[in-house]
């Protein structure tokens, strides 16, 4: 039986080279699609699987790039042809085939009219296509941080596949949208990806100088499928300026530096694969990563809660119920201005956003998606995270499919019973948030240290052993309480709340804890000056 996610573990991999590129040797015409020769040149497309196999190649991928049920209507017929070709080739030898899914083509919102949900219904199309006969996904050639995400939703809902997925970087390692790479590490570590990198781009030369950004925050199995360096045409053909041995010199360093998958892309070539495959012998295939388990979130940039970290702000003004101004722009339709104060939330020090858009007089569900489109397409705002905040699930669910990179969901607890806390938190699971859990359960509210911590425990050995929550993924928010209500019984609550958080820490040492810290000095409203020496003295406890 094969086993490629035990592979990962144990050896190195090599994916195939160019496909599109190789069928113009043999006569493609330009223009012409490469995905149409499964049907009409199928000899030919075996032909080119055996001979990566040939040359090393231990992963093969179908001829499927650019086939989707938007572009063509016998998409099911085309994916089929492919695997027939890619079976044929594999014959008894032990090479997985990797049903490639590229881009769907089109822009999804705010800079296209592609929304995210059909975005997944496209993809998941290709998966059911192909899910009992591939023997993983490889979703490549991404450009575009949410329709990587659509992708992968797509391809774990309809299979139980492994997953890769590799993306197109620039010069400056960036996508074209603006993620980082670290931030697509976060990203796609929460979504469940099985190994990630960087395919096609300008060539190995460059992917080197972006490794070490993968190298440092991701403790996945690495790719790398570059390009044969850039395109230049001679004699009326397009030929590619870096020979199969640069190629693999290229290469060697790449392995070097800890990647577990090599391949080629655009221009490479058989000859490309069996020199990478003789080149890296004796260097060690599998990576032992050495990046610590921290709580990590994105926008188009990371952020990482180390043992260094001081408190990480959450900025509230852009909650309906937290600024007046905000839920009356938002009220008039006046997104534009809205996002002004997102802007200057983020200016002033705000790491997280937090977006909450529960008001009777809104459709809750559509402000939350057009405010989050919105901040998308302003690269100032859409660098840090996002914390999607409501009661309503509905309401939830909307953003998490708006937001790029890994975001927090805020807030789910046992309030209802553990059936629809873990519904809840698999859904969170699925769109790879992190999650906010109030220390909330049948009985209300926990008021005390051994409550708070019990609920805590509770919660916590649900959401890794039932929902399949890393414990770096969980925050806890203890509830502050306020402080001099003239009621004894809340004379400890900042103290217990305190305690709480330290002994929390201790029982899941992993977790994060959130705080609402003006609700201490409730009591003291209308009077800022004891109000913030309040804060001030909880803070530094």
């Amino acid at each position: 039986m094969k086993d490629l996610r035990g592979d990962l573990r144990t050896k190195r991999l090599y994916f195939d080279g160019g496909f599109g590129t190789v069928l113009q040797g043999m006569g493609l015409k330009s223009g012409e699609a490469p995905e149409i020769w499964n049907i009409t040149h199928p000899d030919e497309v075996t032909g080119v699987h055996r001979a990566y196999i040939e040359s090393g190649s231990n992963i093969i991928t179908t001829n499927t790039f650019g086939v989707n049920r938007d572009k063509y209507e016998n998409y099911a017929e085309l994916i089929s042809a492919a695997l027939d070709c890619a079976e044929k080739a594999v014959g008894g030898s032990e090479a997985y085939i990797a049903l490639d899914i590229g881009p769907t083509g089109r822009m999804l919102e705010p800079l296209g009219d592609l929304s995210f949900e059909e975005a997944v219904s496209i993809f998941a199309s290709n998966v059911r296509a192909a899910a009992d006969r591939a023997d993983l996904i490889i979703i490549e050639t991404m450009n575009d941080c949410l329709e990587t995400k659509a992708a992968v939703v797509a391809a774990k809902e309809n299979s139980s596949l492994p997953i890769f997925v590799t993306n197109v970087y620039d010069r400056s390692g960036k996508l074209m949208t603006g993620a980082d790479p670290a931030a697509m590490t976060a990203m796609l570590e929460g979504l469940g990806a099985d190994a990630i990198g960087m395919n096609c781009s300008f060539g190995p030369d460059v992917m080197l100088e972006i490794i070490d950004r993968f190298t440092e925050s991701s403790s996945l199995p690495l790719i790398a499928n570059p390009n044969a360096g850039l395109p230049l045409v001679e004699d009326g053909k397009t030929v590619y300026d870096i020979s199969a041995e640069e190629f693999a010199d290229y290469m060697v360093r790449l392995a070097e530096k800890g990647v577990t998958v090599l391949g080629g892309c655009c221009g490479t070539t058989p000859a490309h694969i069996k020199a990478i495959a003789d080149a890296v012998k004796g260097i060690p295939g599998h990576r032992v990563p050495d990046v610590k388990k921290y709580f990590r979130l994105s926008g188009l940039d990371p952020l990482v809660v180390t043992e260094n970290t001081n408190f990480v702000n959450v900025g509230e003004r852009t909650n309906v119920a937290g600024s007046r101004k905000f839920l009356n722009l938002i009220k008039a339709g006046s997104y534009e201005e809205a996002v002004h104060i997102a802007r200057s939330q983020v200016e002033n020090g705000a790491q997280i956003i937090d977006v909450n858009m529960d008001d009777a007089m809104l459709d809750s569900p559509e402000a939350m998606k057009k405010f989050l489109l919105y901040t998308t397409s302003e690269p100032d705002i859409a660098r840090v995270p996002v914390m999607i905040d409501s009661s309503k699930w509905e309401v939830i669910e909307t953003g998490l499919k708006c937001v790029q990179g890994k975001c927090a969901v805020n807030s789910i607890s046992l309030k209802e019973g553990e059936a629809p806390f873990l519904e809840k938190a698999r859904k969170i699971r699925r769109y790879g948030a992190a999650v906010l859990v109030m220390a909330f359960d049948e009985n209300g509210q926990a008021d005390t240290l051994e409550r708070r911590l019990a609920v805590c425990k509770r919660s916590y050995r649900l959401l890794t052993e039932q929902a399949g929550f890393k414990p770096e993924d969980i925050i806890f928010d203890p509830n502050v309480f306020a402080v001099a209500t003239g009621m004894k019984e809340h004379d400890n609550y900042a103290k217990d709340f305190i305690d709480s958080v330290k002994a929390i820490k201790e029982a899941m040492p992993l977790c994060r804890i959130s705080g609402g810290v003006s609700n201490v000095s409730f009591s003291f409203r209308g009077n800022n000056t004891v109000r913030e020496a309040l804060h001030s003295v909880f803070l530094y406890h």
